[in-house]
């Protein structure tokens, strides 16, 4: 129907200057017109030039009174010259014509409302709003003094339209033949190939978007924490051991044999290996020392140390296990050279898995290893970290860890940050 209508129009005339015009005086949509258009412009049929103005546009309710008159002329005619009540008044009209209407009729001075009714001040009203706004509808132009009004009732609104102007293109027909697609085996054997035509190839067009793979979001997380690293002048330590020993895990940490996180409650312990097979015995020996006896200051726990307990084998439940190794690693070079580890990996815990918990997860661990260092470096270093995290404005406050002496917990005024170092 589009289509025709235009290819119709074009044989006898020159152009259409204005296709909303042409849209609305043929019954289409114009929307409807312009996807016409351009099918037609890419076929070189016509030729089509956009253009672009700006107009003013009936909102909801100006629609309403363009149909039905102002709400203060609906009031005015319900009002008979010997006057009405209120009450009756109001139940001639609807709730939203009396509030309006009364109101605009009130101020216009055509109708006077006091205790004994509602009565006419004038004998005959125009409905102006009523005029201006099926002007506006009708594509008319309407003078600015006139428009005031609409725009203060908030009635008509400033759209920007589009349309296009059309004349026959280098290849235009009065009805257009649909182009094949795809020549076939039966247009070879029937033989009407000849008389097809084609659609040309246009191999400038895009193509659909290519689905590509995208980073995990955990790993996303782990790429921008690895980056903040390796800005600090922080190195990788190794962490491709899941299985771990007590000993490592635990024990040169200074955890106690007993404490409950060693339980297999909490903790996934081996059965095959279920014990390791080397540990360093010089580092073994100190470590027992300190549990039962202690050193450095420390008065120990006292209790009777287990080598078996500490051979046992188990998945990691924290990467600590992990700065054990290395501590133990730098202690035994000849000079001491100040290092910075960090590692970001899997650790596995004992916990019942439901939609928030898994029995593994990531752990960030971070170690610096130098002379002369204090609490208020860990402070600078921890307030770097997270300002490069974009979280500022950080709180600390005393905690107590088994393994790490002082300990204190970080805490931040907004977002709900609470961590334990």
């Amino acid at each position: 129907m589009a289509e025709e209508s235009i290819l119709g129009f074009l044989q006898t005339n020159e152009a259409i200057s204005d296709s909303q015009q042409f849209a609305a005086s043929v019954g289409i949509d114009h929307s409807e017109l312009e996807s016409v258009i351009k099918s037609l412009r890419g076929f070189e049929i016509v030729d089509a030039q956009e253009f672009q103005q700006d107009q003013w546009f009936l909102k909801d309710e100006g629609k309403t009174y363009a149909r039905e008159g102002s709400p203060e002329v609906q009031l005015f005619k319900e009002v008979p010259p010997e006057g009405i009540s209120k009450e009756e008044l109001q139940r001639k009209v609807t709730p939203s014509v009396f509030k309006l209407g009364s109101s605009w009729a009130v101020k216009k001075k055509w109708v006077e409302i006091g205790r004994q009714g509602v009565s006419r001040k004038v004998e005959h009203v125009e409905d102006k709003i009523q005029v201006f706004l099926q002007q506006i509808e009708n594509g008319k132009v309407v003078d600015e003094k006139d428009l005031a009004e609409l725009k203060s009732r908030k009635l008509i609104e400033f759209k920007p339209l589009k349309g296009y102007t059309l004349r026959r293109g280098p290849k235009y027909v009065s009805k257009r033949k649909k182009a094949a697609t795809d020549l076939t085996r039966e247009h070879l054997l029937r033989g009407d190939w000849r008389d097809l035509e084609f659609k040309e190839y246009n191999l400038s067009a895009q193509v659909q978007p290519i689905q590509i793979g995208y980073l995990q979001p955990l790993l996303k997380v782990r790429d921008a924490i690895q980056s903040i690293f390796l800005q600090m002048g922080f190195e990788e330590m190794p962490t491709n051991n899941y299985v771990e020993s007590s000993f490592w895990n635990f024990d040169a940490l200074f955890q106690p044999q007993q404490h409950p996180a060693r339980d297999s409650h909490d903790t996934f312990f081996l059965k095959v290996p279920s014990s390791t097979r080397e540990l360093p015995e010089d580092y073994v020996d100190k470590v027992k020392h300190v549990h039962e006896s202690g050193d450095y200051g420390s008065m120990g726990y006292r209790y009777k140390w287990k080598r078996e307990e500490a051979d046992k084998n188990l998945l990691r439940t924290h990467t600590t296990a992990v700065s054990a190794r290395m501590l133990y690693k730098l202690a035994r070079q000849k000079s001491f050279n100040p290092k910075r580890y960090y590692s970001i990996d899997r650790v596995f815990r004992n916990e019942a898995v439901d939609r928030t918990h898994l029995a593994e997860f990531h752990q960030i661990e971070g170690l610096i290893c130098d002379r002369g260092l204090t609490l208020g470096d860990l402070l600078g270093v921890l307030e770097d970290f997270f300002a490069r995290l974009g979280m500022e404005k950080l709180r600390f406050k005393p905690a107590y860890n088994p393994y790490t002496e002082p300990s204190i917990e970080i805490f931040r005024l907004r977002g709900g940050l609470n961590l334990d170092f």
